[in-house]
């Protein structure tokens, strides 16, 4: 038996497997990279192994390191987690020759699965070789990895050569493997996935289906099981394709097999050789532990015949540092506190007090909800992330609540376009219009009372606060009587809590400090210093780098005095797993180039300056 896992994977994905293997007696080790020393996937192991380095590059997409980590540390199986090297062929390969027990299935099915490309000739699926404008759109993708990565949408002819260069690079960073391929793309496509379990005695189990059609950039956002309103024959058929798949590879172990759904047919797009990060769903429905049964898979136990019956409806959500309203920027900083009310569950890679940095995906959580009905657990998972204690960076979710309540989604009739078709609507910053008088009555408690009593109310108290991008001011006086401020009764003020009496309802506002930022329930506001700070002033037409990451790439040829267009791309810079193009502005020259590639940069970091004609 199994005594003790390497997951070979951070964060949240390690952490939910290590959760398992305590509950199972199984000692785990994790590895970490210099930049993830302090993580809470290194504080929950029992033991951790440093790869040295920061990038992925570096450290956990280094198989032979990871490998020397787990013979180190006294491990006996390596669980790849999802993502990284977990459909890596070579890497499972090094592991069974190193003695260990892999958690996963044969190198050989992975060699053939793992591969979009050659998975789609195995089913038949041929993509094109040649693309003519009567093809497009088409969707560049990457043969290997997933989650958004190395993907690339083609509305123009005119760019699919420079989108394909694009999408190369990505995945050769993210998964240690160029190749891409070309697919015709759906506008109007659900994205359809159904789980399949499979042991060594012949058994092929497949747990329901999963939708996960709201997406941004080709990245799921919300995913839930069953898949909504799809008809039983269609189900049937994606089960049997399923079933197809695992059988003509001798799957062994967890394993996802994707389709694209429209026009009420099923479009096979690829199959995972890994758990998903979305697998909580399943197992809410089905009452399952599915990296438990993964470890009894790779023990050689066998499974039942059949698996539990499915109860119920789950849904997911991924909580992630960035802001929608910016194009989705990736966002890092000190996470404060996450807590969430009780009847959600919640798998995260942070506890209170952790920072989200630059170098890795900017997941926070997934919050899970399950109930009997879908419109059960839509409605708790909702309320949950609305009641959610979420202090630290910007993420979105507001945008998670305004989904899940959206009628298209609630009706199941959201399409892998759904976000990005409501993203204005969406994005909106949360309007509390209390919040910056609340912040600022919180504020004043424990400050001076203005000496002694008074016959004359004070002079009116002001405070600044930047709520949303917006600066704003809020006003108040001291008296005998107490706290005065226009259109509301101020009832009670305290240092973390505000009750106010608007038109007759009494509200409540729970209010939490850290240094000048400013949590009035779900509303973020930045405290501002009395006397504004001088401004750095940069050369007119100069790009600023709107977030926190690494110049990946500049523009072939791109050199100060290079005449340049509007809309042309300049720079691309990767920040959390995600790649960011930066382009000109405006038609004219550049007149200055302050990057190279392997750069790291900060938010305001000049990149760039572009001069108008």
């Amino acid at each position: 038996m199994i005594a003790s896992v390497l997951v070979a994977n951070r964060g949240e994905i390690a952490c939910r497997i290590f959760r398992t293997c305590r509950e199972s007696g199984i000692r785990t080790v994790a590895v970490f990279s210099d930049a993830d020393e302090d993580a809470l996937h290194t504080r929950l192991a029992d033991a951790a192994v440093r790869l040295p380095g920061a990038t992925p590059a570096e450290t956990y997409l280094r198989g032979d390191a990871v490998v020397r980590a787990a013979l180190a540390a006294g491990a006996d199986a390596v669980h790849p987690g999802y993502g990284f090297l977990a459909e890596n062929a070579d890497f499972a390969r090094a592991v069974l020759d190193a003695g260990l027990v892999w958690v996963g299935p044969a190198p050989e099915a992975i060699e053939v699965m793992a591969s979009k490309t050659r998975a789609k000739r195995l089913m038949g699926v041929a993509s094109p070789t040649r693309v003519t404008e009567a093809d497009l759109p088409v969707l560049v993708k990457a043969a290997a990895g997933g989650g958004g990565r190395g993907m690339r949408v083609v509305r123009d002819l005119a760019d699919l050569d420079a989108k394909l260069a694009a999408a190369r690079a990505e995945a050769a960073r993210a998964f240690g493997d160029g190749e891409v391929f070309v697919e015709p793309y759906l506008e109007h496509g659900r994205h359809v996935e159904v789980q399949i379990l499979a042991d060594t005695h012949g058994t092929v189990w497949t747990l329901g289906t999963r939708d996960c059609s709201a997406q941004r950039r080709h990245q799921k956002v919300i995913e839930e099981a069953p898949a909504p309103g799809l008809a039983p024959e269609l189900v049937e058929e994606t089960r049997a394709a399923a079933v197809r798949v695992a059988r003509a590879v001798d799957y062994v172990g967890a394993g996802t097999v994707e389709f694209l759904v429209a026009d009420g047919r099923a479009h096979f797009l690829e199959m995972n050789t890994r758990l998903q990060v979305e697998h909580p769903v399943t197992e809410a429905v089905f009452g399952v532990d599915l990296v438990a049964l993964q470890l009894r898979v790779a023990e050689g136990e066998p499974l039942p015949a059949e698996p539990p019956p499915a109860r119920g409806h789950a849904v997911e959500a991924r909580l992630y540092a960035e802001d929608p309203a910016a194009d989705w920027a990736p966002q890092t900083g000190r996470l404060h506190r996450l807590a969430f009310p009780d009847g959600v569950r919640l798998d995260t890679g942070y506890a209170d007090g952790d920072s989200v940095g630059v170098h890795y995906d900017p997941l926070i959580a997934k919050v899970v909800a399950h109930a009997p009905t879908r419109a059960e657990a839509i409605r708790r998972l909702a309320g949950a992330l609305e009641r959610a204690a979420v202090h630290g960076p910007v993420t979105n979710r507001d945008l998670l609540v305004r989904a899940l309540r959206h009628e298209e989604f609630t009706a199941g009739r959201m399409d892998t376009g759904f976000l990005t078709r409501h993203l204005p609507d969406l994005a909106r910053p949360v309007e509390e219009p209390h919040a910056p008088l609340v912040a600022a009555l919180a504020d004043s408690v424990g400050r001076s009372r203005f000496g002694g009593w008074r016959n004359l109310p004070s002079a009116p108290r002001t405070k600044r606060y930047a709520v949303a991008g917006r600066e704003v001011e809020a006003r108040y006086r001291y008296t005998r009587a107490g706290y005065e401020a226009d259109g509301v009764e101020v009832v009670r003020v305290a240092s973390d809590l505000v009750v106010l009496d608007v038109d007759g309802v009494r509200r409540r506002f729970e209010v939490t400090v850290h240094g000048d930022q400013v949590f009035v329930d779900r509303t973020r506001l930045t405290a501002l210093p009395r006397f504004p700070e001088a401004v750095t002033r940069h050369a007119p037409g100069s790009l600023l780098a709107p977030m926190p990451g690494t110049v990946v790439r500049v523009a072939e040829g791109l050199a100060a005095g290079t005449p340049v267009r509007e809309g042309q791309p300049l720079l691309w810079l990767e920040a959390m797993k995600m790649e960011h193009r930066i382009t000109a502005p405006v038609t004219g020259t550049l007149t200055a180039l302050h990057v190279e590639p392997g750069q790291q940069v900060e938010p305001g970091t000049p990149l760039v300056v572009v001069r108008e004609s």
